[in-house]
């Protein structure tokens, strides 16, 4: 019996993911739990493990192919007793289960998730390329060369056009289209972003990660109603205090700002339970838990890993869990469970020499704290100027979730651990 293995879904928001590598080939004995290949998501690399014993019988999707929608068949897994030649006649295209992204949406046509008739899927309408049914490798293909769907065949289930359609189309000379040619039916289009006549440029593909960071920030800035509050920190006994315990330590553990940030947030938001929530469409979702996101920046973008309880956590143990955490994302080597489900983020530029910034909400989540850099300032104290080192930290709110005094509070709370930071040890 074949046993198709689909694209998983590997979190809640992946639509599509990349074929990094192949770990077993063609015909090669496959046991439950075993690793068969490498996927890539918009945030890591992930193994995909067979679910049961048997032989992969035919690689559909070749290792390094990009853009595969979610729940369409990759490989065939075949019973231990079978034969290759099961699989004599059988064709593996997959209907898409999953909606394709916005950005995919945006720049190709739509396609019905249902077939169509053979005999309409052979002899479409003039001007209905819309309404063709054809795989999303296909769609990209017929875009990149110019082909129009509407001359092309398709011999997948039910019409459906699949690669080996279009390559047999171009190797036959079918004749390609002006690409700025319209779809029948207006919709919402791209416009491309054009270089300067004479300019000189290099074009970086968009990676499944940048795409996704992309679609999440837009949808972000222009859903949820941000409003900013910002507030002046001195960290001078912080980091008086960051110095000696971190001389104390024979083992070596290194204190950051950072960590006494994530701890000061946690407690506040703790001791502000308004603020630890997140928006959804029949309720504001009050966490239980305090679980902190902080953004760590990797060449393809970001990502959030996150410290589970922290307002339960000492600053030594956030330290080492952070280290851990940002060290193996940038091996591309978390699990989904250590970057989704936080309930506040934190985002610090202050290493970078930035003084102040408004950082952008992660969806569902209901804030996120924008650190700048501590720099020695001129400040009044006891009716006199003084110099201090002063840190500017920006709440980015959902005002659906977090209203204004609740904001503050959080601020002022924050603020007060900070500048006192002993009292985060009581």
């Amino acid at each position: 019996m074949t046993n198709p293995i689909t694209m998983p879904a590997l979190s809640p928001t992946m639509t599509e993911g990349n074929v990094a590598r192949w770990l077993k080939a063609e015909g090669e004995r496959v046991e439950a739990g075993e690793a068969i290949a490498e996927i890539e998501t918009d945030k890591a690399m992930m193994e995909l493990e067979a679910i049961e014993d048997g032989v992969l019988g035919k690689i559909v999707v070749p290792e390094g192919t990009e853009g595969v929608a979610v729940n369409t068949v990759i490989a065939v897994m075949l019973d231990q007793d079978e034969d290759v030649s099961a699989l004599d006649g059988l064709s593996f295209e997959a209907p898409i289960v999953a909606p394709l992204p916005p950005a995919a949406l945006a720049a190709a046509p739509e396609a019905s998730a249902s077939p169509v008739p053979a005999a309409q899927a052979a002899a479409p309408p003039a001007g209905a390329e819309d309404r063709r049914v054809a795989s999303p490798l296909a769609r990209r293909m017929a875009a990149r060369s110019g082909l129009d769907l509407a001359t092309v065949t398709g011999s997948g289930p039910g019409g459906r056009i699949v690669k080996a359609d279009i390559e047999a189309a171009l190797k036959g000379g079918a004749a390609p289209v002006p690409s700025i040619e319209a779809p029948t039916v207006p919709r919402p289009t791209a416009v491309p972003a054009t270089a300067p006549a004479n300019g000189d440029y290099t074009e970086v593909p968009h990676s499944t990660m940048r795409k996704v960071i992309a679609r999440r920030l837009t949808e972000s800035k222009q859903t949820v109603p941000h409003f900013y509050l910002t507030i002046e920190c001195e960290i001078d006994r912080l980091l008086a205090i960051r110095k000696e315990l971190s001389g104390r330590d024979e083992g070596g553990t290194h204190l950051s700002v950072n960590d006494f940030v994530i701890k000061a947030a946690a407690l506040a938001l703790a001791r502000v339970p308004a603020a630890n929530a997140s928006w959804t469409d029949t309720a504001i979702r009050r966490h239980n838990s305090v679980d902190v996101a902080v953004a760590v920046a990797l060449k393809e973008g970001l990502i959030t890993p996150i410290i589970r309880h922290a307002d339960h956590k000492g600053l030594a143990t956030i330290s080492t869990e952070m280290r851990d955490l940002a060290g193996r994302a940038r091996e591309g080597k978390l699990m989904p469970e250590e970057y989704q489900g936080g309930t506040f983020s934190i985002s610090n530029l202050g290493m970078f020499g930035i003084r102040e910034f408004a950082a952008v909400i992660n969806p569902p989540q209901g804030a996120i704290l924008a650190i700048g850099a501590g720099e020695q300032r001129a400040v009044v104290k006891d009716d006199a100027l003084a110099v201090a080192t002063v840190m500017s930290c920006t709440l980015s709110a959902d005002h659906r979730v977090v209203d204004g005094a609740v904001g503050a509070n959080l601020l002022k709370l924050f603020k007060s651990l900070i500048e006192d930071p002993l009292t985060m040890f009581l």
